[in-house]
């Protein structure tokens, strides 16, 4: 299917608009999955001319996409991931584990980016990073496409590395995500230590629905302990 190639023209906006000079893209992967992390990808580009065939990773055919994420990862001119577990997600709840992940790869560039163009209409990440967000950005601009395939590689790969142990669900395949064998095993096995305990797809499996962890917001947490929450008498 064509596509349009992606391009800077977001990121020279935001230097002529706010004077920052480092612009990092940033997309994660893994946010659907039943298993396994969500990644954040940080990329840094500056403006030189994209590869051939960059765009977002899911448009890209699996082996390309290998091949491309290879060649990014020398052409950028830096780039990061961060990662947040299974446990933390769990924990947290996904928009503060995204932010996590996002702050470990922003935090692991070699320098601290002026601004940040986010993929998606949700700002994740907040203060103190100065934030634009961009619907489709991975399609439209150039570090966030790198991001995006980078990221997408990566965390295919470290699935990938699971297979030897959990071979019956898959995960080369779907990389945890929901599949007719991820399943099937789930059904039969119950969920794995990568597992996301606090997900919906529990309450499906009777047999492990114990399993299922629910997460204490700080509100039901000061309603437990007898605490007052956002009343004045």
């Amino acid at each position: 299917m064509p596509y349009e190639a992606p391009t800077h023209t977001v990121e020279r906006s935001i230097r002529a608009t706010t004077g920052a000079r480092i612009v990092a893209g940033i997309d994660e992967v893994g946010r659907g999955a039943w298993a396994g992390p969500v990644t954040v990808c940080a990329a840094i580009t500056g403006l030189r001319r994209p590869p051939p065939g960059l765009t977002d990773s899911k448009l890209i055919a699996p082996k390309r996409r290998t091949e491309l994420a290879d060649h990014l990862e020398s052409w950028v001119t830096a780039y990061a991931l961060g990662h947040s577990s299974p446990e933390e997600i769990d924990a947290l709840g996904m928009t503060a584990a995204l932010r996590l992940a996002a702050v470990r790869a922003l935090d692991g560039l070699p320098v601290r980016p002026d601004a940040v163009i986010l993929d998606g209409k949700h700002d994740y990440l907040g203060v103190p990073w100065q934030v634009r967000t961009v619907i489709k950005g991975d399609q439209s601009c150039v570090a966030v496409a790198a991001a995006s395939v980078i990221a997408k590689v990566r965390r295919d790969a470290m699935m990938a590395e699971l297979q030897g142990e959990f071979s019956v669900f898959g995960f080369a395949e779907n990389a945890g995500y929901p599949s007719p064998v991820h399943k099937a095993a789930l059904a039969e096995l119950g969920p794995t230590p990568h597992h996301r305990l606090s997900w919906a797809y529990l309450d499906g499996l009777p047999r492990w629905r114990h399993l299922k962890k629910i997460r204490i917001t700080p509100e039901a947490a000061a309603l437990e302990s007898g605490g007052q929450l956002g009343f004045d008498f």
